[in-house]
């Protein structure tokens, strides 16, 4: 347990950076204490593009998040996102070797390390390794095979990479603005432990995270993941395409999609109008609202599209009994839910962080998902650290943190 008994959850996006507090009470109960929101300033398509910016939107949401919490943050587990992410399917085999053939952790970590002996580029680090089956003599669908008997043991692994420099600069941010980074994850895995259930992991779901400067993409299949991407485009383009079509400023365009937009045609009155402000000796004027729905359903189409296209090469749209979970904020535009069923074929429902004490209804919303999934990430981290203080090996689960200081030992 960290020393200050909190562990902190930053989500740094491209619109904006969201801090949220847990703390365990007295009862042991992760609570949620403080949850602060800043625009970001400085990113682009989820990647840093201005660390002095950044620091700032960073120093400023953990800021509202210690005022509501009364506590003083040290340390932080941030999300990582960009189109410079990949997930990657592996598989590896070992012989075992402990007495009376028993399968050992020892065993267990060797089969991971083999699994994710695979080529990548000198720019990429691994982020996660993250085991989906274990295969023991040919019997498949093992989750756990420490202490089974057997003498081949394999594994199937999904490993998430991302790009060095990106870590870098997005560890610089956090650091310059006074904090510890304890870990960085990649964010749908943080946004899919919030707002996924165990059932729905099961059956197979997709989750689509609609961000402002990007979409993230997480497939679980069988309880694990199978598909990990990001594309590049997310809610700011649909601001840009109403600033565009409507000849009006990005702000404006921002505040007349939130208050009155649309992506579902069947869903808008034909006879409902929308009021666009005047600029300079401009005066205001009146549009239709199926006109702002013409203008943004094409774009929101071309998002789950793209996303459906990734599914059908790699043939799992057939396989998600759990259907489509949206989060995020671009999952509050009205239509989102009704339009994503369209596009899959689908059940879709939006996807809200569960309640843990404290706050309650102040984090549970779209927005929070990314920050509230990282503090449970962090809690799991916590506890796993716990289990491993008496000694033992935590190669198979080692953070990226680690990985990224040996890297930065061997290269510079």
């Amino acid at each position: 347990m960290p020393a200050d008994n909190l562990i902190v959850g930053l989500d740094i996006g491209t619109t904006k950076v969201c801090a949220v507090i847990g703390q365990y009470s007295e009862q042991g109960a992760l609570e949620i204490t403080g949850v602060g929101l800043s625009p970001s300033v400085g990113l682009r398509r989820g990647v840093v593009i201005n660390i002095e910016s950044t620091l700032r939107s960073v120093a400023q949401a953990i800021e509202a998040a210690e005022m509501m919490s009364g506590r003083e943050v040290q340390s932080v587990f941030t999300g990582i996102a960009g189109a410079h992410i990949e997930g990657i399917n592996s598989r590896g085999v070992v012989a075992v070797t402990g007495r009376g053939r028993e399968i050992t952790k020892e065993d267990v970590d060797r089969v991971i390390d083999a699994a994710k002996a695979v080529v990548i580029p000198m720019d990429r680090e691994v982020l996660h390794v993250i085991p989906q089956e274990f295969i023991v003599d040919d019997q498949g669908g093992i989750k756990n095979p420490i202490d089974m008997i057997g003498i081949r043991l394999e594994a199937e692994v999904h490993i998430i990479t991302g790009s060095v420099t990106s870590a870098q600069n997005l560890l610089k941010c956090v650091n310059r603005a006074g904090f510890r980074v304890n870990d960085i994850i990649l964010q749908s895995l943080a946004s899919g432990q919030a707002v996924l259930s165990p059932e729905e992991k099961e059956l197979g779901t997709l989750m689509v995270d609609l961000g402002g400067g990007t979409t993230d993409i997480l497939v679980h299949l069988e309880g694990a993941p199978y598909h990990t991407n990001v594309i590049a485009l997310g809610g700011n383009q649909v601001t840009s395409d109403l600033a565009i079509m409507l000849k009006t400023p990005q702000e404006a365009a921002e505040r007349i999609k939130k208050e009155s937009g649309c992506c579902y045609m069947p869903l808008v009155d034909a006879e409902e109008e929308v009021v666009l402000p005047g600029i300079g000796g401009w005066p205001a004027q009146a549009v239709p609202r199926k006109e702002l729905c013409r203008i943004i359903q094409p774009r929101m189409t071309e998002i789950l599209s793209l996303v459906k296209e990734q599914l059908a090469k790699k043939s799992y749209l057939g396989l998600l009994g759990g259907g489509v979970v949206l989060t995020g904020g671009g999952s509050l535009l009205p239509g989102t839910v009704e339009l994503a069923q369209e596009v899959f074929g689908l059940p879709a429902r939006i996807g809200v962080p569960s309640a843990y004490g404290g706050l309650g209804s102040e984090y549970q919303s779209p927005i929070f998902a990314t920050a509230v999934g990282l503090i449970l990430y962090g809690a799991a981290s916590v506890e796993s650290d716990r289990r491993h203080e008496s000694g033992g090996s935590r190669k198979s689960g080692e953070g990226f943190m680690v990985r990224l200081k040996d890297w930065m030992k061997e290269f510079f």
